[in-house]
């Protein structure tokens, strides 16, 4: 049963790699913002299933950590592309 959640992990890598086509091939810069932003999120989540399979607590810690981050450098990067800074 634990290992739907490996599958679960591999699958959002393939996605991931599917949003890397976007961050490509994006039409504009906003694109490309929200596919890496997308690819965050995946990893976020593919660090909670992979906490999950190797029964690992501090996989978590980093996934929120890097949830923290990367929110922050969302809200950066769209405050730039507005032209506030």
């Amino acid at each position: 049963m634990i290992e739907y959640f490996l599958y679960a992990a591999l699958i959002l890598a393939v996605l991931m790699l599917v949003s890397m086509v976007r961050i490509l091939l994006g039409p504009s810069i906003a694109d490309r913002v929200v596919a890496v932003d997308t690819i965050n999120t995946m990893t976020i989540a593919a660090m909670i299933l992979l906490a999950v399979y190797f029964q690992q607590v501090i996989f978590i810690d980093v996934a929120i950590v890097y949830a923290l981050l990367s929110f922050v450098s969302t809200l950066y990067i769209s405050r730039y592309l507005g032209g506030e800074l």
